[in-house]
């Protein structure tokens, strides 16, 4: 395999995919923050001083997956259609799970965007929630599905040590 975003010359590049097709695409991110129970419970009750915490954190991912090509510096600018953001509690782990699905219609796909958005909300979580909690751990940020283009379909296997893919699947 060769690197993409790095020409002959070893020099930095943007890929070109002005020949590449239109095609649905769509990706899904996932990630954690780890806090004392506590924390979780003043999040889970709307009790933080800064506000809604899950609502906060949301719009923060959905702006971040907008500006990916601006913090990421090769990334192409997409005319993303959908990115959702969303989050469920794990008590036992004393966790917050985030999901983010970024979809476009495009050349290229939208991992990054996805990846950024979980990015975003968990770092939102930890700005929101730091003056309780400043030991909370952001983890496990991670592509779990992606669909579209030429190399079709890509799924995180369950244990998250394996992946497959299902080449032009759609």
């Amino acid at each position: 395999m060769k690197l993409t975003h790095i020409d002959k010359e070893g020099k930095a590049t943007m890929v070109d995919v002005s020949e590449k097709p239109l095609t649905a695409r769509e990706a899904v991110a996932a990630g954690s923050v780890s806090m004392k129970k506590e924390t979780l419970r003043l999040i889970s009750g709307n009790r933080i001083a800064k506000g809604n915490v899950f609502e906060t954190a949301r719009l923060a991912g959905i702006m971040a997956a907008k500006k990916t090509p601006e913090l990421i510096p090769l990334c192409h600018q997409l005319n993303l259609t959908s990115v959702s953001v969303d989050f469920r509690i794990d008590k036992k782990k004393n966790a917050i799970l985030i999901k983010a699905v970024a979809r476009c219609t495009g050349q290229t796909g939208v991992e990054m965007e996805a990846l950024t958005a979980v990015s975003a909300a968990a770092l939102t979580i930890y700005d929101m929630c730091k003056a309780v909690d400043k030991g909370m751990i952001i983890s496990d940020v991670m592509l779990m599905e992606k669909r579209g283009g030429k190399s079709g379909v890509w799924k995180r296997v369950k244990d998250g040590t394996k992946a497959q893919r299902d080449k032009g699947t759609k």
